[in-house]
């Protein structure tokens, strides 16, 4: 990665204002180089999925720029979608469908011809262990089975960007490892990723760089030990307790109130 090459995500003063006079994002600033693998962590309400649905086409910005690899998600939206692989927090399955068809029609909509659409398919089938269902019904999955497809949807087309909105909530500790080892190897082949989580250890664990964003803006970015320093704590928890108002909850403040304590 080199600041020359075209970022994979670019976006300028954004700003997202609802009908209701809610502004979601006040001016929001963000570059993700090409082969990143980015971390956006805040409470909810701070914006999060605010920002991923500007740059999906799923909200229109008030005012603002957003470039996926030199594409206006506005202006050039096609070509910017193309590029992008969205694992969204809700489980948005068709449930009448079963896993099969749900990953054959989504790359339909992407324009994937039919023979590459079929062996897309069964590749990535195998790659989530998901082969043996492959006719089932996409309701009658567990739940992990279904972060599994979802994440499996999104990289059909071959993104170059992979957008993943809190894609281990609710899985259990071996699903939500397993899901780790899968995106850390699709990074290392060159796969840009934005990773949204509550979980701070996945963050620091997965990625290169993160951004905190509170109240629609971003308000400190960098590796997890640039963080910590920058709020003059020592861990990327720590950090984020004293970003959300909570540094009382810091494991190291609670460990010297039990040390008083006994």
């Amino acid at each position: 990665m080199n600041g020359v090459s075209t970022p994979a995500l670019e976006i300028r003063d954004l700003v997202k204002r609802y009908p209701t006079g809610t502004e979601a994002l006040r001016g929001v600033g963000l570059r993700i180089e090409d082969g990143e693998f980015f971390g956006l962590l805040g409470p909810n309400g701070a914006g999060k999925s605010t920002l991923i649905h500007c740059t999906t086409g799923l909200a229109m910005p008030t005012s603002g720029s957003i470039e996926v690899f030199g594409h206006d998600a506005v202006d050039h939206y096609e070509e910017a979608r193309l590029a992008v692989g969205l694992a969204p927090q809700e489980l948005n399955l068709d449930w009448f469908l079963t896993l099969e068809e749900s990953l054959d029609y989504h790359a339909g909509y992407f324009g994937m011809p039919k023979r590459e659409r079929r062996e897309r398919t069964a590749e990535l089938l195998d790659a989530f262990s998901l082969s043996s269902k492959k006719d089932d019904r996409t309701r009658t999955l567990s739940g992990g089975m279904k972060r599994r497809l979802i994440l499996a949807r999104a990289l059909m087309h071959r993104p170059r960007l992979l957008i993943l909105d809190e894609p281990t909530a609710g899985v259990d500790v071996e699903l939500r490892l397993e899901l780790w080892q899968y995106v850390q190897r699709i990074n290392a082949e060159g796969t840009t990723i934005l990773l949204t989580t509550h979980y701070l250890e996945e963050a620091e664990q997965l990625c290169d760089r993160i951004a905190f964003i509170g109240d629609g803006q971003i308000v400190a970015e960098g590796t997890s030990t640039e963080l910590a320093a920058a709020y003059g704590v020592t861990s990327l928890e720590d950090a984020y307790l004293e970003l959300v108002g909570r540094k009382e909850l810091s494991r190291a403040k609670i460990a010297d109130v039990a040390d008083v304590a006994s």
